[in-house]
């Protein structure tokens, strides 16, 4: 063998092992049980199922989205670069959430497409994406500012036309169905929602105060009920403040065991929070998220470290993670209506694999048999090289992090025909120039280098073909290029150099009476 062999030689054996490397964790993926994924640590399971090849949303079932993004309320400068700021968000919440491989791309003017494989909790799923997480921290009111306050809403809604004979409508609509400053009873709640939304409440209030409800339900001296807070209408700061937000325990010093968020403040935000707290002890800073209060603590001092917590009775670990996530990801420019939702069921996903392996083992029996019977040992090397190369871009598409999907399939398919192609163009060139009398030395070599010029042209062309599709395509056009143009490349080094080195090698053992070809 000469020395150009052996280089040849030693890099078909670095790319093999290469690529058996890239499949392991693919193997080991796919061929492990549910319990044997349960046995590991979540990190090495996620770990694994990254390095593993992914399965899109038409072989693994998950969920699709078409979201519209509500611009009616952004000016024209805001609104203008809003479904790429929403795009951006969503795509940086997925990527928290744990999707493999999550698709998010536009579709016309304010439209975005969401696929999630293998997403089975649709319903958190749904609010993550579609939570815009404006957080904002202002400042409550004083009590003679909130008395203040509650006094002109019920004036307002006691000379309102249409009191009745409601006694409590006629006197003190609002501040006779409190229990305490700003508490409301549970069965009162729904009468003063339905107050609140039978006026503009900011023509009513000062232009400086706006009146918001707690989050949640709680209890006040037995009572279930909730708050109703008089706040500075303007935020002290805003989510763009917070650097990092992580889901905790512990963080209520009243309830140890429940969950929350505890934020780190940029270095501005550290800045602010401290002058805010620094100037404002003994008030309460409220803590409020898309327009509800989740929690307004009592500034005990001023706070130089930029540390701030949301917790409250409902937050569950669930609840936790998910509000960490919108919070680091930060807040959607616009709220997003979802105009279309898609669930592909894994049987839906699992049939399609089925079909698609059922389809491509009897077609690559066919092909198998006919390069055997037609082209004899030549036909075998072919095979070879057309096995070599399937794996070559599966162990690819693992490497590079690329996503297998139907259409990818339909491009794998369409590489391996290709690799036969190939094969039978050589295959007859030097058929070709042994019929013309040529030694099978000199039959090999010529018939290389005469459909080396064909191949290569066809190969480049295609690919020119594959890029363009990967350019301007959509998702699954994507998927199809992507194995196309991976296939393409190694079929030109499993079809020309892989069986030329197998030729060469067998050519140098000694003269051969006959080419099996």
């Amino acid at each position: 063998m000469s020395r150009s062999d052996q280089w040849k030689l030693l890099g078909v054996v670095a790319v093999t092992i290469l690529a058996a490397v890239y499949l392991f964790p693919s193997y080991r993926f796919y061929t492990s049980t549910p319990a044997q994924r349960e046995a590991m640590k979540p990190d090495d399971l996620a770990k694994l199922r990254k390095q593993s090849v992914h399965l899109g949303l038409d072989l693994q079932g998950g969920l699709q989205l078409l979201l519209e993004v509500d611009k009616s309320r952004l000016n024209a400068a805001e609104a203008k670069d809003a479904t790429d700021r929403a795009m951006e968000i969503i795509r940086n919440r997925i990527d928290q959430f744990g999707v493999a491989e999550p698709l998010v791309q536009r579709e016309g003017e304010d439209r975005i497409a969401v696929q999630l494989p293998g997403l089975t909790d649709r319903e958190r799923a749904i609010e993550l994406i579609g939570k815009t997480a404006l957080l904002e921290f202002k400042l409550v009111r004083t009590p003679e500012e909130a008395a203040a306050a509650f006094s002109r809403l019920d004036n307002y809604f006691a000379n309102r036309p249409g009191a009745g004979t409601d006694s409590l409508l006629r006197s003190k609509p609002i501040t006779g169905r409190m229990l305490d400053q700003g508490f409301i009873a549970k069965e009162e709640v729904g009468v003063v929602e339905k107050l609140f939304a039978s006026a503009v409440l900011d023509s009513i209030l000062p232009s400086d105060t706006q009146v918001l409800w707690g989050d949640e339900d709680i209890a006040n001296a037995g009572i279930t009920g909730r708050m109703l807070y008089v706040l500075k209408r303007e935020p002290e700061m805003t989510g763009g403040s917070v650097a990092s937000a992580e889901a905790q325990v512990g963080l209520d010093q009243t309830n140890p065991a429940a969950w929350g968020v505890s934020m780190k403040m940029t270095p501005k935000g550290r800045s602010d929070f401290a002058r805010v707290t620094g100037a404002n002890v003994g008030r309460q800073l409220a803590i409020i998220l898309d327009g509800r209060v989740q929690s307004a603590p009592v500034i005990r001092d001023r706070i130089p470290t930029g540390d701030a917590s949301i917790t409250g009775g409902s937050i569950d670990i669930a609840t936790a993670k998910d509000l960490a996530i919108v919070l680091r990801a930060g807040a959607l420019p616009a709220p997003v209506r979802i105009l279309e939702e898609r669930t592909v069921g894994p049987s839906l996903g699992g049939d399609s694999i089925r079909d698609g392996i059922k389809a491509g083992v009897i077609g690559t029996v066919f092909v198998i048999a006919f390069m055997i019977v037609y082209y004899q040992l030549s036909g075998l090397i072919a095979v070879f090289a057309m096995l070599l190369n399937t794996v070559y871009i599966i162990a690819c598409l693992a490497g590079f992090g690329a996503t297998l999907t139907l259409p990818g399939i339909a491009g794998l398919v369409l590489t391996v025909g290709m690799a036969v192609d190939t094969n039978v163009l050589i295959f007859e060139r030097i058929r070709e120039e042994l019929r013309g009398g040529r030694s099978i030395r000199q039959a090999v070599e010529t018939g290389y280098d005469r459909a080396f010029r064909t191949v290569f042209d066809a190969h480049s062309t295609t690919i020119i073909s594959g890029l363009f599709l990967f350019q301007f395509g959509t998702g699954p056009i994507k998927g199809f290029a992507v194995t196309l143009i991976i296939g393409l490349v190694a079929n030109l080094f499993t079809a020309v150099l892989f069986t030329r080195m197998i030729y060469d090698f067998w050519l140098s053992r000694g003269k051969i009476e006959r080419l099996s070809i």
